[in-house]
């Protein structure tokens, strides 16, 4: 038969032991539930990230003065079982929160969740503005203000009236309700990302600048979604650029068009703008739209060839020419392939 406690143990000493745990769960309660208050204004905004490990959050909330202690608010998370329920958002942390409260925010309170944002190319600034808006809640006029204003176009390092042709998006996270303006400044560090140094080096080489290259590109991204054609296409705008032929390219005269994205009439061909490159030599005043990285690849590194011309093949793709006859000959032979179908 066991022994009791009591008998184990003389009144004094189950005294002391009662005292201990009251103790010690007097200092549990004092360090886990007690609020801890910060110095600066309140709410804090915490961002984290997909697959951040948790010492670095706790690191990150230590630095920013949110919690005092690492190793109790670490104990905090072992005992609740929170280090793998932390949720990845963006957080706004009031003053006074205790640890279990802040365990419990982090677990299944308020917060912004990040979205992953692509970004094909050949949209414009508004398409863009339309996506974020639909997936992270951005306000898309306030979007669109921030990518055509001048003063933060220049913060950022631009010349520029647009960032039309410099927002870039290959699968980054944006939180929802995130301001325009750091919508604009990720998707623009996403663009410098990708620009290389050795892309800065290919357009010395070519003897284009940045600006210079995204537009031949997004008029190579407005022709075609064929990845092996843009090289091809490329090409023939470079050799009409070498020999001072106007490009004639239908995607800026779209870019005119209200509403655009509508079969060119002849009559568009009339439009006075630096945009309408059947009027005016040379490549237009900017971007046409937002060029993806294969059609920057190809403004960048186009094909060799001597082809100066071409037109639509009725499969989607383009056939090429090197003389203005030969071209004539598949114009024809396209628009009879056009008729064919109506029939």
């Amino acid at each position: 038969m066991k022994p009791k406690l009591t008998e184990l143990l003389k009144r004094p000493e189950r005294y002391l032991v009662l005292t201990i745990f009251i103790a010690v769960l007097v200092v549990l309660i004092i360090t886990f539930f007690s609020p801890n208050y910060y110095q600066s204004s309140a709410p804090i905004q915490f961002d984290i990230k997909k697959g951040e490990p948790f010492t670095k959050i706790v690191e990150r909330l230590y630095q920013k003065g949110i919690i005092s202690s690492k190793t109790n608010f670490r104990i905090a998370a072992f005992l609740y079982g929170a280090e793998t329920r932390v949720r990845a958002a963006r957080f706004f942390i009031p003053n006074g929160l205790s640890y279990i409260r802040l365990l419990d925010l982090f677990i299944s309170g308020d917060c912004h969740f990040a979205r992953e944002i692509n970004i094909s190319g050949g949209q414009s600034i508004n398409w863009v503005a339309s996506l974020l808006q639909w997936k992270v809640f951005i306000d898309s006029t306030e979007f669109v203000k921030c990518a055509t204003d001048t003063n933060l176009i220049n913060d950022l390092g631009l010349k520029q009236k647009s960032l039309e042709g410099y927002l870039f998006a290959d699968g980054v996270d944006i939180f929802e309700h995130s301001t325009s303006q750091e919508a604009v400044k990720i998707l623009f560090n996403e663009f410098k990302k990708f620009y290389m140094d050795s892309l800065k080096q290919r357009e010395s080489e070519i003897e284009f600048t940045t600006h210079e290259v995204l537009t031949l590109a997004s008029i190579v991204e407005g022709e075609t979604n064929i990845v092996d054609e843009m090289p091809s296409i490329s090409a023939v705008y470079h050799n009409r650029l070498k020999r001072g032929m106007k490009l004639q390219a239908d995607p800026t005269i779209q870019y005119l068009i209200p509403g655009r994205w509508r079969r060119v009439l002849f009559k568009d061909l009339e439009i006075d703008s630096p945009y309408n490159t059947y009027k005016y030599r040379g490549l237009p005043p900017g971007p046409i739209n937002n060029p993806g990285k294969n059609a920057i690849l190809a403004a960048l590194y186009p094909e060799e060839n001597n082809y100066l011309y071409f037109v639509a093949d009725g499969k989607g793709g383009h056939r090429f020419s090197r003389t203005f006859n030969e071209h004539l000959k598949k114009v024809r032979q396209y628009r009879r392939w056009v008729r064919s179908q109506r029939n």
